[in-house]
């Protein structure tokens, strides 16, 4: 007796161009980077200014990557995000200060030992500082998103006058370590050696960020809890302490990047946090709350888009980020890569 033949179900391919559509943000970078080699003329300098983006752009994701998270995982408008930016800065560089026999040497191994003291110095102390900043300021007022604006603006406005009281309130001016500073030429472009650094550092904190969210148990729970709180915590897990662990290591990124821009920019003062806090909001924002892949991205191109604009026209460079953020929102108006939270 025969059987009637079977046929496999027919799997219908989506169009070409929804199958694109979540790859079109990381397409922005390299389609930037080709309109500003055809807008420069000279390529050894579009190479620098590349670079320089690059640099600057990996810099302020590390400082907006902790801020991304905290809104995403726990709806928290933390205005107060600068502060561990200032303190991080101020902590790193006295140690480096206090290290000028690493510093002053010509060994790279001895600058980057250095740096790395510092870095360890700002991390320490910006995560204890954001564990207090969560208990005292931002615990009692989770869910009112106005009295968050206010407190954690508050809390940033006193914590800028500590600083004040234990550092004075003069800028500081710090040098790169010897072996950072000068160039190296490439293809007839001169390339910063710190901001070759800072590159690297960049994507090599991208990358691990990506790999502990995407691989790791805690990764998976802090995934899980910025789509969807109320199920992590019927499965048993303490989302509470999540919460606080993930602002102390926000607060701890955001210190780290304050030690890089302050050797970035060779001076720091009491309110830089505040200062780069508008970059950070713009990226925060057309990266998508909650996506640090988003917010990589959109690092990326602010970086980049600031510098080609500024070498072709310095006047325009101050509205070209308000410009993207224009551009990005009218786009796709919840971020490049926004979070959807089950309702």
């Amino acid at each position: 007796m025969s059987t009637a033949p079977t046929h496999a179900p027919r799997i219908e391919r989506k169009p070409l161009a929804q199958r694109l559509a979540p790859h079109l943000p990381m397409l922005l970078i390299p389609a930037l980077m080709l309109l500003g080699l055809a807008l420069i003329p000279s390529v050894p300098s579009w190479l620098t200014l590349t670079v320089s983006g690059l640099a600057m752009g990996m810099m302020i994701f590390v400082m907006a990557s902790g801020m991304t998270l905290v809104f995403g995982l726990m709806d928290v408008i933390n205005f107060g995000h600068g502060v561990f930016i200032s303190v991080g800065a101020f902590v790193g560089v006295s140690v480096l200060l206090m290290l000028d026999h690493l510093t002053g040497a010509p060994s790279m191994v001895m600058a980057l030992a250095a740096i790395l003291l510092a870095v360890i110095a700002a991390i320490l102390a910006t995560g204890a500082l954001g564990w207090a900043f969560e208990r005292v300021i931002v615990k009692p007022v989770y869910g009112a998103h106005l009295k968050q604006i206010l407190v954690t603006m508050g809390g940033l406005i006193v914590v800028e006058q500590l600083i004040i009281v234990l550092w004075g309130p003069e800028e500081i001016y710090i040098p790169r370590p010897e072996a950072l500073k000068g160039a190296v030429t490439f293809a007839g472009a001169a390339m910063e050696k710190y901001r070759l650094l800072a590159v690297g550092v960049g994507a090599a904190l991208f990358l691990a960020m990506r790999l502990v969210l995407r691989r790791t148990k805690i990764g998976l729970i802090v995934r899980a809890g910025v789509e969807n709180g109320e199920m992590v915590e019927a499965l048993g897990y303490r989302l509470r302490m999540v919460f606080i662990g993930v602002f102390v290591a926000g607060s701890a990124l955001a210190g780290l990047g304050g030690v890089m821009w302050g050797l970035y920019q060779e001076v720091i003062t009491a309110h830089m946090g505040q200062q780069i806090m508008i970059l950070i909001f713009i990226v925060v924002i057309i990266g998508g709350l909650g996506s640090v892949e988003g917010c990589f991205i959109g690092a990326l191109l602010v970086g980049l888009l600031q510098n080609y604009v500024a070498f072709l026209e310095p006047k325009a460079a101050l509205i070209s980020n308000i410009g993207l953020l224009v551009a990005i929102l009218m786009w796709r108006p919840m971020g490049m890569i926004p979070v959807v939270k089950a309702k």
